[in-house]
């Protein structure tokens, strides 16, 4: 099967569209057809180079679509299903599968093509990488059974595809990392489309304070709507003294969403008295984090957050009931839509602020 594709084929250079080949599905393989694709600030740090990625590769974590066709052993979609697709694909059989810890499944090369086989991907006979395992910058996708969820067929695509990423990274982060407890006090460093969903979830959990930090008044404006309780903008204010001040004395819970050094530092030195700083942002891997050792005594903690510690055949629906019940907004993340010719301006409105999330939208 023929489709367009945006491959990333060098760190910093522009993606560039064209077609490639996608094979017929495989035993446990669904082949989709890609109707929308939201363009996450992970796919950025990939073509950045901030997180390493095979070259040449389809970039898009983030999408929803229709199933085309499925392979015989595939149980869980059939033809005509809508999906989202979700990186975090998972064997079922290893240590942290069976202790229902999927999103840090150990064997996903067993979701993978062997390399006995043909790539699921190609150009001219030459394997094209799909980034996450999904490659959802393309008109149709072939990935495992395990990384798609059948959704309603009420649900719009452009909101069905904020789910795969940003909603369950980031209300995962707070409701199954964090576990935030109602009546307490958060501060999310960052107001970006993980953020938000960071401070949606803080606010369905039922924290009686949710201070959102960030560099722009415009995205911080943006945050309120969603359920901030305060703000700090830290290029005016020490957000890590503006912090202490609000909460009398420091934050319950910390999200770093951004990915950088100097914000989990932030995160971790506004905290309480065994309080917990949840890594959330991608920060570029080989880099290192120090911290003043004499907090641990106060019971402080830091903790990594792996997609919001999802599972997401399970939380997908639960997250889109919330959506229908009013209780999750995902209407207004979306900023704006893009066609997939455009995804260079979508990376432009990313680095400059200006959205909290745009999609790419495919010909249904």
């Amino acid at each position: 099967m023929k489709v367009k594709a945006a491959i990333h084929r060098a760190t910093n250079h522009p993606l560039s569209i064209e077609e490639v080949d996608i094979a017929s599905p495989g035993p446990e393989e669904v082949l989709v057809k890609t109707i929308a694709c939201g363009v996450c600030h992970s796919d950025l740090h990939a073509l950045n180079g901030a997180i390493p990625s095979n070259l040449p590769a389809i970039l898009g974590h983030e999408p929803a679509g229709i199933v085309i066709e499925i392979g015989d052993r595939v149980r869980n979609v059939a033809p005509g299903d809508h999906v989202i697709a979700c990186t975090s694909m998972y064997c079922g059989n290893c240590s942290q599968c069976i202790q229902g810890r999927p999103y840090l499944c150990i064997d996903r090369e067993a979701c993978l093509r062997g390399e006995d086989e043909p790539p699921r991907v190609t150009q001219n006979g030459k394997i094209i990488h799909q980034f996450a395992d999904l490659g959802g910058f393309a008109e149709a996708m072939l990935v495992h059974n395990r990384a798609v969820v059948k959704i309603d067929k009420d649900i719009p695509f452009d909101r069905a595809a904020l789910v795969g990423c940003a909603v369950t990274t980031g209300v995962g982060a707070a409701l199954n990392t964090a576990k935030v407890t109602p009546g307490s006090s958060v501060v999310v460093f960052g107001a970006g489309g993980v953020g938000i969903s960071v401070i949606q979830g803080a606010k369905i959990a039922g924290a009686r304070q949710i201070i959102a930090v960030d560099i722009l008044d415009d995205k911080l404006k943006i945050a309120e709507k969603f359920g901030a309780t305060e703000t700090i903008n830290s290029n005016k204010q020490d957000p890590v003294k503006t912090i202490k001040k609000m909460t009398s004395g420091g934050a319950e819970f910390a999200f770093e969403v951004v990915g950088m050094q100097k914000l989990l530092q932030q995160a971790f030195y506004c905290l309480a008295p065994h309080g917990t700083a949840i890594l959330v942002g991608a920060i570029p891997v080989g880099e290192s984090v120090s911290v003043n050792a004499g907090h641990f005594f106060l019971e402080k903690r830091i903790i990594g957050c792996m997609m919001g510690s999802n599972r997401f055949t399970l939380d997908t629906p639960r997250y889109l009931e919330l959506y229908r019940q009013g209780k999750l907004d995902l209407d207004s993340m979306v900023t704006r839509h893009e066609p997939l010719e455009k995804v260079s301006d979508a990376f432009d409105a990313i680095t400059s602020g200006e959205v909290t999330r745009t999609v790419l939208m495919f010909d249904q």
